[in-house]
């Protein structure tokens, strides 16, 4: 597979797969070596979902298997809000690879802009200095507290995992990312089918023409604009299919029909509205 340099030098897979809402450990575990088995190699999961446990029996069953060797795959997890802070955010960390049976992590990533996330990014900026991360960044990080993370701490974040899809196409924030050589990743590529996503005329149009389903259109024309997408499905068919995204390019027009179905707004909430705070800062 392609990969996309971080501004560390570090390489990273375009495109990859994510684990959230799915619990159980030996289902998890399944799921990440069909996932692997697949040909994916960039793996996404967080503390906050409950199942690192699972991602770690997945990669351990892959690579016992032969499927893969540790150093083809890139694993990143997120510190969540009851981890933030220096000192619980390492001590969380030892945790996440201790569950992940890993010995390095290849991203670490603060997974909301709340709480002492400055102390956790000591804390990440520690462990990325002696090796046991390979790189660093943030997740759900509007233009604003990206730019402020970038310019007051010495180690610029390497990745910013952000929602985009074709209703949130953030513009914005790719200009101010670009600027500071943060590399953006992109969480509910397809908005989970929200405004009828999968039926809608100008993507089956565009899939039409290639021979390709809307989830392939969504993910190529997330890849041509230099976004590593994340999907999520538990059928090794559709695993399979997300990744055939590589042997067709869509067009100029093609890529300017869907910018015109950007309604600038989150398809899930702004992380920035008072009320949205109060509830994920009380999400355990």
């Amino acid at each position: 597979m392609d990969s996309v340099q971080l501004n560390n030098g570090v390489k990273m897979p375009v495109s990859g797969f994510g684990v959230f809402q799915i619990e159980d450990r030996s289902e998890v575990a399944r799921v990440v070596y069909d996932a692997i088995s697949a040909g994916y190699r960039l793996l996404d999961t967080a503390q906050s979902y409950g199942n690192e446990d699972g991602v770690g029996d997945g990669i351990a069953a892959a690579i016992g298997d032969g499927l893969v060797s540790r150093d083809e795959l890139f694993i990143t997890t997120k510190v969540w809000l009851n981890a933030a802070g220096y000192d619980k955010a390492r001590s969380s960390l030892d945790d996440s690879l201790r569950k992940l049976r890993l010995e390095h992590i290849d991203l670490v990533l603060i997974h909301q802009p709340f709480g002492d996330y400055y102390g956790t990014y000591r804390a990440m900026t520690e462990l990325y200095r002696g090796g046991v991360i390979g790189a660093i960044g943030v997740s759900n990080f509007y233009p604003d507290r990206l730019v402020d993370m970038a310019l007051h701490n010495e180690v610029v974040p390497s990745v910013n995992q952000i929602e985009v899809n074709p209703f949130n196409q953030q513009i914005e924030a790719e200009h101010w990312n670009s600027k500071y050589g943060v590399q953006l990743e992109a969480w509910a590529p397809f908005a989970e089918g929200r405004n009828k996503l999968f039926t809608d005329p100008t993507l089956l149009r565009i899939g039409m023409a290639h021979g390709k389903t809307v989830g392939q259109v969504v993910l190529r024309w997330l890849v041509q604009r230099g976004i590593v997408p994340l999907a999520k499905t538990t059928h090794i068919e559709r695993m399979r299919e997300n990744l055939n995204i590589f042997d067709f390019t869509l067009t100029d027009a093609e890529m300017m029909s869907i910018a015109g179905m950007d309604l600038g707004t989150s398809q899930f909430f702004d992380h920035r509205a008072p009320d949205k705070v109060e509830y994920v800062n009380n999400l355990h």
